[in-house]
């Protein structure tokens, strides 16, 4: 069995030492990496050879890569690397990794070539002042072929137990058997299709109800796929902290049903949910956990391997208990185990981890969409940015030193964009050029004082840095899928300043590409309807097959009643509210028991729920707050006991609406006083235009797809198993319409 690595990934492994240290970060965006590539590769002479494809053989251990550039007439192999900020800063272990990966690239051309000896050079471009570092040195085959072996053997050792690992791992996978021996109704239609849809190379939407177990129904296939369709990993990826723990519970079920199987997971978190210091900048001068990191890592990592499910917690005690930082010790394991479970931004973001992971490793995988409805918002999240003059404000008088002439300039082409504004509220074609010249200025000296100072940088400027970053990078990615919008407003002494916005609209052209990558991307979520909704905004492959699982549920478990004579129009918010409460207090009477009452604000909410309880004091109710944190969340969920009598006021959308698992008693019903529809305001009324001329359906993209599915998943609270019994109310005359009804699930018999 023989086991391949790529070039990067083997220095990585063995020639990275000392300090983990990210003081010469962030780097230029994979977008300037490519350009300054081919800037450097577009100076070099006719002869020039770039892209080279090198591979070699150490023992068991295939070595491959691709070289960025060689000179035939120098003998010059070049590794060309971009960077941003003084060079003479970048770190000694970075520096080491550059030429570990320039050596082995000189071995693999020297035996490709039968070469004596080559010139090896690390070309550093600033994608700034686009001036290039050149440093040299000559090195004979023979003390290359050594530098090569000595790496091959480090990472062999370690090569050779993960193979031991995955041959076992193999077999347990091929005895894998369902872990509750039955499938529940739908599950085992849901598993099939995953298994064929991996199988054929082809990508999957399911849409399916709660209750018949979407999440052991899709990752079970995929586990079973590993072997025959060699998927190196699989992605379960999620939305919300819910949604993670419900993957790492069916790996836990598919280990207790086979505790002896090698298969490896990982749980990733966000660094500041992982962070053991945090406001401690990420160096060894700053930060215990840093200091010697790459030192450490070898026994960390060893630990680590052992370890059948890395969650937060288990992956904390392995990185405690050998002094690493645990969120790094995370991004390391990544490369290492079967089956993620991650946020959706782990693979999607423009800087995604796993996604770059599976490009330069050239990774199989499969990756899983939990909660899919909620793809198409948090990719448009992704890939947009805004800027707040007000913060630019805020800094020029705090005078940074260094930066007053770059800071005055860059707000001297931020007035020229609304200076002539008529309104407040205006969307423009193109993006400001001056002005993003003049940005890139400011990130550049904010990056120099970064290098020289981390530990020092005033946390408003370092905002200020990385919103600036990210509004850089999504106007690289502008087109007629993005709206550039300016927003003014006057400050103190009639002074206008604005908020410029890069809002992404439809991501296809962002996700698409990831989701082709894979060898299968399942979607699946409870509500995905309109199919081509989700399709048009994700960029779903055209042969995506679809799949409507059959619901376990039956029609009479759920009454569903329209209440089609109150308007909830903000308009006719005042009238609807006596009508509600009437409507709310009855059906409490005579069923008592616990309720969810949705609405489209809270305000709308705080104004019904004091209603009620001035009219009807005796029926016990409890609020949503904005901004509620973990613990407050709990509270009100904790409220809902079996057999209980009581009121939860929530608003739709939130955090109440969906992910929430309250079965039996705990929810005997749900009041939904709202379409849903977004707010109808400028940029929503843009999108809606943009829609129009992209799809034909402005509208429906905009309002009423988005708003539909928000009430479906607040109704879907109430029914969790097939004992459950309850209502819905759904209070607003539009939903009496036939393209309303016509997108509720098919169990459904509304009254």
């Amino acid at each position: 069995m023989s086991y391949r690595v790529a070039v990067r990934a083997l220095c990585e492994f063995s020639a990275k030492e000392g300090d983990l240290d990210l003081r010469f970060t962030p780097s230029p965006t994979a977008q300037e990496g490519i350009i300054g590539h081919q800037r450097v590769v577009a100076r070099r002479g006719p002869g020039y050879e770039a892209e080279i494809s090198l591979e070699g053989q150490y023992g068991a251990l295939q070595v491959r890569g691709r070289a960025d550039g060689y000179d035939p007439l120098l003998n010059r192999l070049e590794e060309i690397k971009t960077h941003r900020g003084d060079l003479a800063r970048q770190p000694l272990n970075h520096r080491q990794l550059h030429w570990a990966q320039a050596k082995v690239y000189g071995w693999l051309l020297c035996q490709q070539r039968q070469l004596d000896g080559i010139n090896l050079a690390l070309v550093y471009l600033d994608v700034d002042s686009d001036t290039q570092t050149l440093i040299e040195q000559h090195l004979s085959a023979q003390a290359l072929e050594e530098f090569f072996n000595a790496q091959c053997r480090v990472f062999l050792q370690w090569a050779e137990q993960q193979m031991q690992r995955i041959a076992l791992r193999d077999a347990g996978l091929q005895a894998l058997s369902f872990p509750h021996g039955q499938f529940r109704r739908g599950q085992r239609d849901l598993a099939e299709t995953v298994y064929k849809a991996v199988s054929t190379g082809r990508c999957l939407m399911a849409q399916a109800t709660t209750g018949i177990g979407k999440t052991l129904g899709t990752l079970f296939p995929l586990l079973k796929a590993m072997v025959p369709q060699q998927l190196d990993k699989v992605f379960f990826l999620t939305a919300k902290t819910p949604g993670r723990a419900l993957g790492l519970e069916a790996l836990q079920q598919v280990h207790g049903s086979a505790p002896e199987l090698a298969l490896r997971s990982l749980e990733l978190v966000a660094r500041d949910k992982a962070c053991e210091f945090p406001g401690t900048a990420c160096h060894g001068d700053a930060c215990p956990l840093a200091k010697g990191f790459y030192d450490r890592l070898p026994a960390a990592r060893q630990a680590a391997q052992a370890v059948t499910l890395l969650d937060k917690a288990a992956l904390r005690e392995v990185a405690l208990a050998h002094q690493v930082c645990p969120y790094y010790l995370g991004q390391e394991m990544a490369r290492w185990v079967d089956v993620l479970v991650a946020d959706y931004n782990y693979y999607f973001d423009q800087s995604a981890l796993l996604h770059g992971l599976a490009q330069v490793n050239q990774w199989r995988v499969a990756v899983l969409v939990d909660e899919a409805h909620n793809l198409v918002e948090r990719a448009r999240q992704m890939y947009s940015a805004s800027l707040d003059q007000w913060q630019l404000q805020a800094l020029r008088r705090s005078k940074p030193q260094g930066l007053t002439s770059a800071l005055d300039r860059l707000n001297r082409q931020w007035n020229a964009l609304h200076k002539a504004q008529q309104v407040p509220y205006r969307v423009v074609d193109e993006l400001p050029e001056a002005l993003l010249k003049a940005l890139q200025n400011c990130i550049g000296l904010i990056q120099e004082q970064l290098n020289q100072q981390p530990a020092g940088i005033d946390p408003a400027l370092l905002q200020f840095f990385f919103d600036a970053l990210q509004f850089l990078r999504v106007s690289e990615l502008f087109d007629a899928h993005f709206i550039f919008d300016i927003t003014t407003r006057e400050a103190t002494g009639k002074r206008t300043l604005s908020t410029l916005c890069l809002r992404n609209v439809v991501p296809a052209a962002q996700i698409g590409p990831r989701i082709a990558a894979t060898r299968s991307t399942t979607l699946f979520s409870a509500t995905l309807s309109p199919r081509r909704y989700y399709a048009d905004l994700l960029g779903m492959p055209a042969d995506t097959a679809w799949l409507d699982v059959a619901s376990p549920f039956a029609a009479e478990q759920l009454r569903v009643q329209v209440v089609s004579h109150v308007s909830t129009r903000f308009q006719q918010r005042a009238a609807s509210m006596a009508p509600i409460v009437e409507l709310i207090s009855a059906q409490y009477a005579g069923q008592p028991g616990n309720y969810l009452a949705f609405f489209s604000s809270f305000d709308y909410l705080q104004q019904v729920a004091e209603r009620l309880a001035a009219t009807h004091p005796q029926i016990v109710q409890w609020r949503q707050a904005p901004g509620m944190d973990e613990t407050q969340r709990q509270g009100f969920l904790a409220r809902f006991e079996p057999d209980g009598c009581g009121i939860g006021f929530a608003v739709l959308g939130g955090a109440f609406a969906e992910g929430v698992d309250l079965p039996g008693t705990r929810l005997i019903g749900a009041f939904v006083a709202t379409l849903g529809l977004p707010q109808v305001n400028p940029v929503n009324e843009q999108i809606r235009q943009r829609m129009a001329q992209l799809f034909g359906a402005g509208f429906d993209y905009t309002y009423l797809y988005p708003g539909v599915q928000k009430v479906i998943q607040a109704a879907g609270r109430v029914i969790r198993g097939t004992a459950d019994r309850g209502m819905v109310m759904l209070i607003d005359d539009r939903f009496a319409e036939a393209r309303v009804q016509q997108m509720f699930p098919s169990w459904w018999a509304p009254q």
